[in-house]
């Protein structure tokens, strides 16, 4: 199977709310339909993850402005996630961490994007985020 890019919006207590590929292992160009989905789904967006299926673990340039962009528009910050063979990633409070525990639709990011499911091994200069809370709450943006 070849890899692509797979980008997915996520909702409260980690709903998918929608999510488009392209089939390309390293881009995954702006769409329309992507931002119309963005901003119909802008009162219950909270997180915006994206696979790099070819590395790296950690946000391109395009994603930078890209989330800039997405900030601007809403008026508010998201959480952003990109999952990689290597580990998954996020923006938290402005700092990149490596998430420990995947949510349950990284799994299936992964197979949608030709990745084999691997557990995260911790990596140089990006720490890792705290467990979630037993309690069975849902993870904090």
């Amino acid at each position: 199977m070849s890899t692509r890019e797979v980008c997915l919006l996520i909702g409260p207590e980690d709903v998918v709310l929608w999510g488009d590929s392209f089939d390309d292992p390293v881009a995954l160009p702006d769409s329309r339909a992507r931002w119309e989905a963005i901003w119909s789904l802008r009162d219950s967006l909270v997180e915006v993850a994206h696979s790099h299926p070819e590395g790296p673990l950690g946000f391109s340039e395009e994603d930078e402005t890209t989330m800039a962009a997405l900030r601007t528009a809403l008026g508010r910050s998201l959480r952003f996630s990109v999952v990689a063979p290597d580990g998954m990633v996020a923006r938290v409070g402005g700092e990149d961490v490596r998430v420990r525990d995947e949510p349950p639709w990284a799994a299936p990011l992964r197979i949608a994007s030709g990745l084999l499911y691997g557990r995260p091994r911790p990596g140089p200069g990006i720490p890792l985020e705290a467990e979630p809370p037993s309690d069975g709450a849902p993870r904090k943006p």
